[in-house]
Formats: structure tokens, C-alpha cells, sequence
């Protein structure tokens, strides 16, 4: 099955915390303090591989968490980092933020890497806080924690040449004359329902070619399987527009042409100026007559080059090829999107949030105060007056009194309750 566009959740490792512990041997009874640091969390990694053509892998798979660190523990040793998590995709993926729809990477060259979202950093040891003023501190700090984050995947596929034209114009029979591609080939619409890859080799050298699924009128609105895929003909270099002049569908096969660019034009002006070798197709399917008043007509309705082709008899595949070879050589490969460069992997740490609970406690919340409480332990008398401080010193008693703080009001934050004493 192919897809092409799918949403997940991606998140880095936690630190791990640092370690409260004090040197016991059979020599040393009352030793300083030894607590070591926390482990960083793992990243979350993304890398483009050439080994895959679809986003098949993630249709059940959607969540993808790194390894948390691991806790620092006595005799100053330092928790473990944790494993970073490598997310393979394929050449030409584009990773979006689900919340804001905005790029963040476009992932367009085998090998390719990403770093999503950077692991929590380890929480420091008491050995850490150790100071002239502070011999034996009972408190170490506890790992960064990371929040979960939602990303889109959509795949633009990677080809140098991208086949259009409407449903039965004979794209996927082209496609197996040209390459090493085995497309499902009928003569109904739609039966190409995903790009199709094919490598073909002309001179010793080689291009990849798309089948692109079939386009007809309304597919930039929507209309029709078009409009979903014409994301995969935005990266190509070069065009095969196949018009079937046999008009074995009933249709006009010069209208079918001025359709298929217009559609074109209306999803992407850049899209529109692509280069195209117009092929018209199934020409094994009329007589000699039939097929000179057609050509006739498209010279003098269209007046652009063209090359007559046949799947079935052949006709015109060596020119095709080689016609394609001798643009691409002199057509340079499309960059990768541009990025608005912004920081997906924000971590807030200055945030101040208060709000009352149903029992009209005082409740403070926010990234500055999931930052500063990382060290703080309550049980620890030094630590809970220097905790006392910071509240005064960022203004949050302040701000408490002016939302109403009195005398014997109950504060919460995070896992601390207790009453205030002016």
C-alpha cells in the first residue's frame, strides 16, 4: 500500500536525575557529598534513505519516543544517556508542525539528517551544589523533562521526470516501455492509484521517471485523485505530457492538452514552467489519414514540438529516451523548499501561570517554574528557604497579592501545598 502523508508523535528522552548520596566506606563514616550527574534523554532523529519509497512503515506505527536518561547515582557516576531515536523516511519527505502547519525540514537527499527535538539534559548531583557555604547539600536536581509533539510527513516523491496526462492516456504503458517499473496497466481511469517509480538506463546512464496518478479537470479544487498527487510532479525536472490523440476516451485530445496545464497553472505557477516533451499517444490505434489530420491540427491549434508514440508497437520509445537524456543533462535539479526558519523544538522556561482551584487555592504553573523546582527538595530545610526566596525574588508573591494572596491562603506548585505567611 502506498502513503504518502500521515501524522505522528515524536518525543525526545527525559533527563535522568541527578543523585543525593554521601560517601560511606568502611574507612570514611561520614564522607562529602558523591551524588553524580543524570543522563541526557535521547533526540529524535529523522534521516531520508533512499531504501524507501512510501510512508507504508507508519500507517500503525505512529508514536516514536527516545530512551529517557538514566538517574546519576553514589561515588559521582553519571546516569546513562539515553538512545537517541532514529526515524527512517524517504528520500523527499517534508516534516510540517502539526500545531502551526509550518515546515520544518524537507528531508530531499539520501543520507539526510534532522534532529526533531533534543533530549531533556541530566539533573546535577549534590556533589554539584557542594560550596563553601553549603558542605553537605541534601538535595540534587532532577531531569529536564521533554513534552511529546506532533508531527505531519508528507512524501514528495524524488524523480527527474514526472509522466502527466488524463487517466488512459497510456502513462503506465510508457512507463514499462521505458524502465524497469511493472505498473498495473487496464483500460479504465484510475488505475494508477499512487506514483509509480521506474529507473531507465540510456548510455550507460540513468534518470528515475514517475507515473503520476491521472489528472482531469478540477483536480487543483480537488476534483478526482489529481489533485492529492500532484504534490509528487513538484520536484521533477522534466515533464511527459501524454495526450491520446486517438481520443479512444471521447474526448478532445487538444483539450485534454489545454486542461491538463491549466490544472497545472492553477495549483503551482513554478509547477506550470516545468519543461515538457508532449507526446501524443496511441497512434497505433488510428489510420494513416486520421492520424495526419490530427497531427495537422495540433500543429496548427498548439504550434509546439511534439513525438508521436505507440506502447504497443513501440514507436517512439529510443527518441523518447534519449530526447529526455539530452534535456535533463542541461536541466539542474530543483532546490529543496525554502524554510522559515523557527525554533520547532521550543522549550519554555519563562512562562508564569496562576490560577485558582476549586477549593480557591492559589495554583502556579508555567516553564520558569518547572525549571527552577528541578532542585528544589521541600523535605531540605536550606532548600526550602532558598525556595522561599525565588518566589519573592521572580515576583510571584507579588503577583499572587495582586490576584487577592492573603494570610493563611493554600499554594500550590507542582507537588507543594502549603499556606501563606506574610
Amino acid at each position: 500500500m502506498f502513503l504518502d502523508r500521515t501524522k505522528i508523535t515524536i518525543k525526545a528522552g527525559n533527563g535522568g536525575n541527578g543523585s543525593t548520596s554521601f560517601l560511606r566506606t568502611a574507612q570514611t563514616a561520614n564522607g562529602g557529598p558523591d551524588g553524580g550527574e543524570g543522563g541526557k534523554g535521547g533526540d529524535v532523529i529523522f534521516e531520508a534513505t533512499k531504501n524507501l519509497n512510501t510512508l507504508y512503515d507508519f500507517r500503525f506505527h505512529k508514536k516514536f519516543y527516545a530512551e529517557n536518561g538514566l538517574n546519576g547515582s553514589q561515588r559521582l557516576k553519571t546516569g546513562a544517556n539515553g538512545a537517541n531515536k532514529i526515524i527512517k523516511v524517504p528520500c523527499g519527505t517534508v516534516i510540517l508542525d502539526s500545531a502551526t502547519g509550518k515546515v520544518i525540514a524537507d528531508l530531499f537527499e539520501d543520507g539526510m539528517k534532522f534532529v526533531a527535538l533534543k533530549g531533556g539534559e541530566g539533573g546535577h548531583g549534590n556533589a554539584y551544589y557542594k560550596s563553601s557555604i553549603k558542605q553537605a547539600p541534601h538535595f540534587s536536581q532532577t531531569g529536564e523533562e521533554t513534552k511529546a509533539r506532533e508531527v505531519i510527513l508528507e512524501l514528495k516523491t524524488i524523480a527527474d521526470v514526472g509522466l502527466i496526462g488524463f487517466p488512459n492516456a497510456g502513462k503506465s504503458t510508457l512507463l514499462s516501455c521505458i524502465s524497469n517499473a511493472n505498473p498495473k496497466i487496464a483500460n479504465y481511469p484510475f488505475t494508477t492509484l499512487y506514483p509509480n517509480l521506474g529507473v531507465c538506463q540510456v548510455k550507460n546512464q540513468t534518470f528515475v521517471v514517475a507515473d503520476i496518478p491521472g489528472l482531469i479537470k478540477g483536480a487543483s479544487d480537488g476534483q478526482g485523485l489529481g489533485h492529492y498527487f500532484l504534490k509528487h510532479v513538484e520536484r521533477v525536472r522534466l515533464l511527459l505530457h501524454l495526450v491520446d490523440i486517438s481520443q479512444s476516451d471521447g474526448r478532445d485530445f487538444i483539450e485534454d492538452f489545454n486542461v491538463i496545464n491549466n490544472e497545472l497553472s492553477l495549483y503551482s505557477q513554478e509547477l506550470a514552467k516545468t519543461p515538457q516533451i508532449i507526446l501524443l499517444s496511441k497512434v497505433d490505434l488510428l489510420d494513416e489519414e486520421t492520424l495526419n489530420e490530427r497531427v495537422k491540427k495540433f500543429k496548427e491549434q498548439v504550434g509546439k514540438d511534439f513525438i508521436l508514440l505507440s506502447g504497443a508497437t513501440f514507436k517512439g520509445v529510443e527518441e523518447i529516451k534519449l530526447k529526455v537524456l539530452e534535456m535533463l543533462s542541461k536541466l539542474p535539479k530543483k532546490p529543496p523548499l525554502e524554510i522559515e526558519k523557527f525554533d520547532f523544538d521550543t522549550r519554555d522556561k519563562e512562562s508564569i501561570n496562576i490560577t485558582r482551584d476549586d477549593e480557591g487555592a492559589f495554583v502556579v504553573s508555567g516553564g520558569k517554574i518547572d525549571e527552577f523546582t528541578r532542585g528544589i527538595v521541600l523535605s531540605d530545610t536550606r532548600s526550602f528557604a532558598y525556595f522561599q526566596k525565588r518566589l519573592e525574588s521572580m515576583g510571584i508573591i507579588s503577583m499572587l497579592k495582586e490576584r487577592g494572596l492573603k494570610n493563611g491562603s493554600v499554594i500550590k506548585i507542582k507537588d507543594a501545598v502549603f499556606e501563606y505567611t506574610d
